[in-house]
Parts: C-alpha cells; sequence; structure tokens
C-alpha cells in the first residue's frame, strides 16, 4: 500500500457529492461507485489545520473527532466565523432559512446570500425553505427572534438527522407540511428587524438530490476509522457529510466523511463485505443501542 491520499473532506459540487484530497484533487461520488479504502497499519491521523493552513505541528487527532483539528487549529478556525457568531461586520447580504430534516426536526439558519442552497445540502437539510434576505446583523436578529418566540434550535445534532432518515414521509407535500407551517408562524410575528426583506414560502426538496427515493435504512453509522480498518461499500446516498454505503452481506451502513479527514488512504483490492470499521447500531423501539457490530 505504497500509494495513498490524504482525505480532505466532502464538497457539494453542482448539486452532487464529491471527495476532496490533498494536493487538490477531487474523487466525483455517483449513485452506484464503489468506495473502497484501508487505512494502513500504524497509521495516524493528523490535524487538518485552519482557514487554510496547515497546522503547524502537524498533531495527532483522535479518530472520532468529526472537527479533525487540534485545539489550537480548532481555536484558530473559530475567530473569525460567521457559523461562531465571531464576526459581525462582513458586508455581504445574507438569508435566513428553516430546514427540515425529519419528523420534528426543524432548524433555523443563516448563510451568505452568494452561496446559494449549498449550506443547505452540506447539512443534510432534506427540504427547506428561505425566510428573509438583508444584512448579516439583520439575519441573526432574525434567527435569534425565531429561537426565543417559537423556540426553533439553530442547530440538530447529525445523530438525530440520521434516526429520522430512514423514516421520511413518502412525498414532497407531507415532507414540506412542517416547514410551511413554521414559515407562516415566523413571518406573522412583529418585531423583525427593518432591514431584512422577508420572503415567501417555496420548499425545496433534496431527496431526489440526496438519492434517499427507495433507499433501505441504514442499519447503523461509523463511529471512526482506525489504522488497519478497511472500507468496501456501494454509494446508494449522501446526505450532508454522510455516504450511504450498501455493503455486501451486511446492510447499509453510514460513514460520516468527516472521520476521514485527516487520514492518509490507501486505494486497495478488497473483498466485497469488507468492513473491518467500528460501526454502531442506530436505535430502535425494540431495542437498545449496542456499542458494536463489530
Amino acid at each position: 500500500m505504497a500509494q495513498v491520499w490524504r482525505c480532505a473532506g466532502l464538497r457539494w459540487v453542482g448539486g452532487g457529492p464529491v471527495l476532496e484530497w490533498g494536493g487538490g484533487r477531487r474523487s466525483a461520488l455517483p449513485w452506484g461507485k464503489r468506495i473502497v479504502f484501508a487505512v494502513p497499519e500504524g497509521g495516524v491521523r493528523r490535524c487538518v489545520g485552519a482557514r487554510g493552513n496547515a497546522c503547524a505541528r502537524g498533531a495527532a487527532v483522535p479518530g472520532r473527532s468529526t472537527g479533525a483539528r487540534c485545539e489550537e487549529c480548532a481555536r484558530l478556525d473559530r475567530a473569525h466565523s460567521v457559523a461562531a457568531d465571531t464576526i459581525a461586520d462582513d458586508p455581504r447580504p445574507y438569508r435566513v432559512y428553516l430546514a427540515w430534516f425529519g419528523p420534528g426536526l426543524v432548524k433555523v439558519g443563516i448563510t451568505a446570500l452568494e452561496r446559494g442552497p449549498a449550506r443547505l445540502l452540506e447539512q443534510g437539510a432534506v427540504c427547506f425553505s428561505w425566510l428573509g434576505t438583508g444584512p448579516l446583523m439583520a439575519a441573526r436578529r432574525t434567527e435569534e427572534l425565531l429561537r426565543a418566540a417559537l423556540r426553533v434550535p439553530d442547530r440538530i445534532a447529525y445523530a438525530e438527522k440520521r434516526a429520522v432518515r430512514s423514516a421520511l414521509p413518502g412525498t414532497e407535500a407531507e415532507r414540506a407540511t412542517e416547514v410551511q407551517e413554521l414559515h407562516a408562524r415566523a413571518v406573522a410575528l412583529t418585531g423583525w428587524p427593518e432591514t431584512l426583506r422577508r420572503e415567501v414560502c417555496e420548499v425545496t426538496d433534496h431527496v431526489r438530490a440526496f438519492g434517499l427515493d427507495g433507499v433501505p435504512a441504514a442499519l447503523g453509522e461509523v463511529t471512526g476509522l482506525v489504522p488497519g480498518g478497511a472500507v468496501h461499500g456501494e454509494l446508494v446516498a449522501a446526505a450532508g457529510p454522510d455516504l450511504h454505503l450498501a455493503v455486501a452481506g451486511l446492510g447499509v451502513v453510514v460513514l460520516d466523511t468527516r472521520l476521514m479527514t485527516g487520514w492518509e488512504l490507501a486505494p486497495v483490492a478488497l473483498p466485497a463485505g469488507t468492513f473491518t470499521v467500528p460501526v454502531r447500531q442506530f436505535r430502535r423501539d425494540q431495542g437498545g443501542l449496542q456499542d458494536g457490530l463489530f
């Protein structure tokens, strides 16, 4: 396994998922593509750095960390971040959105107007609607208004998103209902910033973009890569950073590509069904959560 590629994460480009690698290489991820790789024995996951700069120490980071950054680089990355609410002088226009991830899971958020729906694809939003457009601080105040008045969260854990993804309503109309109802309640509120232009409710559905229509329910999720671990599966769907892989003799397993970043991975020939990284089974009504399948 002399050839190794260091994973730099997943991006949504042109409405589809693409894996990025150190050195600027990209791998498109069409449905049906075989995802096959191994972590070399003795491999160490390294910090990915911050804001385009390499980690000065080349620090090792835990296999279960989705951030893939050491403490120092994590602080630097958040020191000038809209998401972390550490800047207030960004002159770009922003949009406020309502995103739905499954029954009972709706959040409010903001994204730069120039990014279009990319932020929603990156988060794995099953459907969404724009709520308003305006300056950054007006968008922030609107976000806070919904949190305070309607108890709408601005964050939903990926574990919760995955847990409901296999039980989505079957039609776009059904999936749009909660967003439409919340949008109507939101625009009826008083106290909106004068500089934020309200937008009509037009729900965009991502089930087809994510390939989730008709995909079997996932049995569990990868909890982290490990030295010597290997993966061989067929890509059947993707949502946000998650790849849904059909593994021969096992079923569908979700691999969060944020767990791949910072590892050197080797493209190798593996038998179908090879899957030797830790997997945690999803909680089912009839049973508890077990620690691992392997």
